[in-house]
């Protein structure tokens, strides 16, 4: 059985420092690599230069950016866990509106939702806030949104290539429940999409039922346009289907993705504006905080591309940076006392507090490098 490519996506905002590849075609910043390094060992992976991704699961974002709305400031990404396309996302709408929109990523398992914190704090982008709600919750925000992403839970078959137990969990059974989840969920999320906002649909699987039949029951029923498929990606072995696009593993470099888009087309109703249903795990960046007298800058804020250069910044080499990201205690010299911020190749990696003799390692525990460095 042939394996996937590798692939990676850069960050443009944090000077697109990654390993070297081949472009994906469909994805600005996508490049497919000849092998797969320890990324672990990479300190630009871990100040968030990269987001390693399958190629399939770019095409989303290039959907999203091809028909993305002139008016487009608050965006949902439905089911966003591990972040994948969470960061596509905001890397897309900051290149398009600057500064002037907002990322909600949703996640509502909390293991899964604990990975997308980390994901997106690593990435990044202060425009990204964390939610943990049942889709059912944003009806509560009818036509607040602009455009809403939703890579939906699905029967997988897509990923059998590269995850051997989804063949043996599928059945047709499957099939039928995750269509009608599907329906569920579009239905649920639906009303907080404005009217003329996009929706961009997708999955990991080859189903009829659940992509194409999907996303012509939504424009029917719920009230929406079908976008055209894409026709450019041919000769790099993406499918047209009825109304999306199938990327199927063996023709693709990636794993199976289909994807499609529609523009809502019903009203969305009055707005309650009851932002208390979203309960934000993370909202923005936070600075830091009071611990007695001594403010403790957040980790976070030292990855954020919002970071404004307070603290005084030190580049280590390759070994000392491991060792800051396997969390383990450092010796500096000829550096101030004090907070300060570790660089690798001019990228920020996080911060320590130089008390003269060592310096206290405030890496977070969660995001701590487990190989021996």
């Amino acid at each position: 059985m042939s394996q996937s490519a590798v692939a990676i996506r850069l960050n443009p905002f944090k000077g697109t420092d990654g390993p070297e590849g081949a472009s994906v075609p469909w994805s600005p910043y996508g490049r497919m690599l000849d092998a797969r390094p320890a990324f672990t060992l990479d300190p630009r992976f871990h100040a968030g230069c990269y987001y390693v991704q399958d190629s399939s699961a770019m095409f989303a974002g290039h959907v999203f950016r091809k028909y993305v709305p002139e008016r487009c400031f608050r965006v949902l990404d439905l089911c966003a866990a591990p972040g994948g396309k969470t960061t596509d996302l905001a890397a897309s709408l900051r290149e398009r509106f600057g500064d002037d929109f907002l990322l909600v990523a949703n996640e509502v398992m909390r293991e899964r939702s604990r990975v997308l914190l980390d994901n997106l704090a690593i990435w990044g982008d202060p425009n990204v806030v964390v939610t943990g709600c049942d889709p059912a919750a944003f009806a509560a925000l009818p036509g607040y949104f602009d455009a809403i992403v939703a890579d939906v839970p699905c029967s997988g078959e897509g990923m059998f290539r590269k995850d051997p137990k989804a063949e043996e969990q599928w059945s047709p059974a499957l099939v039928d429940l995750c269509a009608k989840r599907q329906r569920r969920i579009l239905s649920d999320v639906f009303p907080a999409l404005r009217q003329g906002g996009l929706l961009v649909y997708s999955t990991c699987t080859y189903e009829d039922r659940e992509n194409d039949e999907n996303l012509e029951w939504t424009a029917a029923e719920l009230g929406g346009e079908i976008l055209p498929p894409s026709e450019e990606f041919g000769s790099s072995g993406v499918r047209t289907t009825r109304s999306g696009n199938l990327l199927h593993d063996g023709e693709v470099p990636g794993e199976g993705q289909w994807v499609g888009a529609m523009l809502k087309t019903s009203p969305s109703g009055s707005s309650s504006r009851d932002y208390n249903v979203l309960r934000p795990l993370r909202s923005g960046v936070c600075k830091g905080e009071m611990r007695g007298r001594d403010f403790v800058p957040s980790a976070d804020y030292a990855l954020s591309i919002g970071y404004d250069g307070c603290y005084p910044e030190v580049d280590v080499d390759l070994d000392t940076a491991l060792h800051f990201l396997h969390r383990d205690s450092l010796v500096l010299k000829d550096v101030p006392t004090g907070y300060l911020v570790l660089k690798y190749r001019g990228h920020r990696l996080g911060f320590v507090k130089n008390i003269g003799s060592r310096c206290n390692n405030l890496h977070p525990m969660s995001r701590r490098i487990l190989k021996t460095v």
